[in-house]
């Protein structure tokens, strides 16, 4: 069936073909009178350096629908934010840096845990965190949409559309998820393709087809950094710290949302950003620490639904994990050959293997502790514990950016 065709357990809105950008963006600027946006941007210093954040600010600068950019500095030093300020001074929007280093940052991630109201290590999660915290206290924006800065094929059609299914309070939606394809010379996207896709079907086919499963196989790129939110959902979504980031999003959308309410958008022909590397050597980083964090993940999710799992399932998930991604390997194997594209079965292979062994390190780390990486708490709590909070991150960000 051609590309229309909706699977799953929620809508997938295709692009067929490329719309006047134009004519979307001017609905868009309409329709975001009654659900302003604001766009958060979660950067480290090296992408500064790069080639595709120069060419994502160059098209912001034509966009003329936002509310708001909330630009989330990771690990930026004094002299690093003073060229951040800079650097980021092109864009006509309404800016805000968050610099999560800043002497007045530290005091508040300091008074969180005082407060037992942690907000973890430092990382993209906690950016992109206390990010959400600002629009919710600046009180200007109902939408909120997040997309990496490393996109190296980025353009205005791919903000648009992001952000096009929330915006519009016709379509009913609180919560939207990019997707895109993966390929160039050949296809890239192991995690997803490799470990997330055929772990979720080997649970199916232990578990059968529990709910949450479904849910989570639905997404055609379920660890996509793209997406789009109504500003509320940040209040009550908790979200990890870890590289389970974007499949914690998910279930938390899962607990928090009707299905009827959530959908992914395909929003550019290609996407190519910067590759992590396996690390099959190096558990505690790379791919392997993704996978790691990812199957924790699932697996936490599953427990506090009433899961049980014992060494006895480990064992038995690990070979049907081994032979479904055995088999997707095949798959793989014949589609890039039909579409002439370079496939080295080998390395696929060894990527299968070293997700199998992250699989098993993934079920020991979860027998030990089920409870797995604490998650953020939502905001709801940040300021039941902490009244006054959303004015001191006011005045915090307010005094940085000054």
């Amino acid at each position: 069936m051609g590309d229309f065709h909706q699977s799953g357990e929620i809508t997938t809105l295709h692009r067929f073909g490329s719309r006047d950008i134009t004519r979307l963006e001017a609905e868009i600027k309409k329709l975001s009178r009654l659900r302003p946006i604001a766009l958060v941007l979660p950067t480290i210093f090296s992408e500064l350096e790069g080639t595709a954040l120069p060419n994502i600010l160059s098209e912001l600068k034509e966009v003329k629908y936002l509310k708001q950019i909330i630009v989330a500095l990771g690990r930026f030093n004094k002299e690093q934010f003073k060229y951040a300020k800079k650097f980021f001074s092109v864009l006509p929007q309404e800016l805000t840096l968050i610099w999560n280093d800043s002497p007045r940052m530290k005091k508040l991630y300091k008074l969180l845990d005082e407060k037992n109201v942690s907000a973890g290590a430092d990382g993209k999660g906690r950016s992109a965190w206390m990010s959400y915290g600002y629009v919710l206290a600046s009180e200007k924006s109902k939408v909120i949409v997040l997309h990496d800065c490393d996109v190296q094929t980025y353009d205005r059609e791919f903000l648009a559309r992001l952000c096009y299914p929330v915006v519009n309070q016709d379509l009913d939606f609180e919560f939207c998820k990019g997707y895109y394809s993966r390929i160039t010379d050949r296809m890239h996207g192991r995690v997803t393709r490799l470990l997330v896709t055929p772990l979720l079907r080997a649970l199916r086919r232990l578990l059968g087809d529990l709910d949450f499963l479904k849910y989570m196989d639905s997404f055609r790129y379920p660890l996509a950094g793209e997406f789009s939110m109504l500003a509320d959902l940040a209040r009550v979504n908790r979200i990890p710290g870890d590289w389970g980031l974007e499949v914690g999003v998910l279930a938390e959308i899962y607990r928090n949302c009707s299905r009827k309410r959530i959908c992914q958008v395909d929003i550019c022909e290609t996407y190519e950003h910067k590759h992590q590397p396996l690390s099959e050597e190096d558990v505690t980083t790379g791919l392997m620490k993704m996978g790691i964090d990812i199957t924790r993940t699932i697996l936490t999710t599953m427990a506090s639904a009433g899961i049980i799992f014992n060494e006895g399932f480990f064992r038995t998930l690990s070979i049907t994990y081994l032979r479904t991604a055995q088999a997707f390997i095949e798959k793989y194997e014949t589609d890039s050959a039909i579409n002439g594209l370079y496939f080295d079965r080998h390395m696929e292979t060894k990527a299968v293997e070293a997700f199998t062994n992250g699989l098993k390190i993934a079920g020991d780390q979860f027998l030990e502790d089920p409870s797995g990486s604490p998650l953020i708490p939502n905001w709801s709590r940040v300021t039941s514990a902490i009244p006054d909070f959303f004015e001191k991150l006011i005045d915090a960000v307010e005094k940085d950016n000054k």
